[in-house]
């Protein structure tokens, strides 16, 4: 035997040895990643350096953009007058305000596009059903406006919609206070003729609910002053 083979390594030593160093390349390249991702999630390492920038998708970075903004335009969507009355009315009727921003948002909706006064549904639903969706009357009225199904179906946004939904409930409402107000010719007498009232002389319905909106309003002002 000669020296040669006594020192030569066999082939599967040299093997042995590339199969190591490649196993410790990867588990350095698996760190790396890690500790990458880690540092984009803790937000020590932005998505601005070109090897985040390969680890982190651009995909991801839009539609992270993308949440930001939908949050930041969520809190915007009411105008500042209702933001004041809606703060109002979580303490008036120990409602919470997740429960009651689409609300607001509804009657600012419906509002502008029937010309009436949001803070005039707002105060409807504070008389009606202090803001419980679920609310019946014996005669047969549901939801936050008490709307009478049987005499609304027409107002549906959608045919199979719920009158105890709160979004359809105070669009279908809106419509039905629009109505009664151009068929009495006037506000008050509108409000007595929505509240099953218009016998009453004294117009204590419409009393009450002017004397809400009034409060409304006034929360709003405090907001706007703070």
């Amino acid at each position: 035997m000669n020296a040669a083979t006594l020192t030569s390594p066999s082939p599967q030593r040299v093997f042995a040895l590339v199969l190591e160093v490649f196993q410790k390349l990867l588990m350095a390249a698996g760190m790396i990643f890690i500790v990458g991702v880690i540092g984009i999630q803790s937000g020590f390492i932005g998505p601005d350096v070109p090897l985040i920038q390969k680890l982190w998708p651009a995909e991801a970075q839009i539609d992270e953009v993308e949440a930001v903004e939908a949050e930041e335009a969520a809190v915007e969507v009411l105008a500042p007058r209702l933001r004041g009355a809606m703060d109002y009315v979580t303490r008036r009727y120990k409602v919470s305000t997740e429960a009651v921003q689409p609300i607001f948002e509804t009657a600012q909706n419906i509002g502008r596009e029937l010309h009436i006064d949001p803070l005039l549904i707002i105060a409807v639903i504070g008389v009606e059903s202090g803001f419980n969706p679920f609310s019946q009357s014996v005669f047969g009225a549901q939801g936050l406006m008490q709307v009478v199904p049987r005499f609304h179906q027409d107002k549906l946004p959608e045919e199979n919609a719920s009158f105890l939904d709160p979004v359809t409930n105070v669009q279908v409402g809106a419509r039905v206070l629009k109505e009664s107000i151009r068929r009495q010719g006037g506000l008050e007498e509108g409000l007595q003729q929505f509240g099953g009232a218009l016998g009453d002389a004294g117009r204590r319905y419409a009393g009450k609910v002017l004397a809400e909106r009034q409060r409304l309003e006034q929360a709003a002002q405090r907001l706007r002053a703070a």
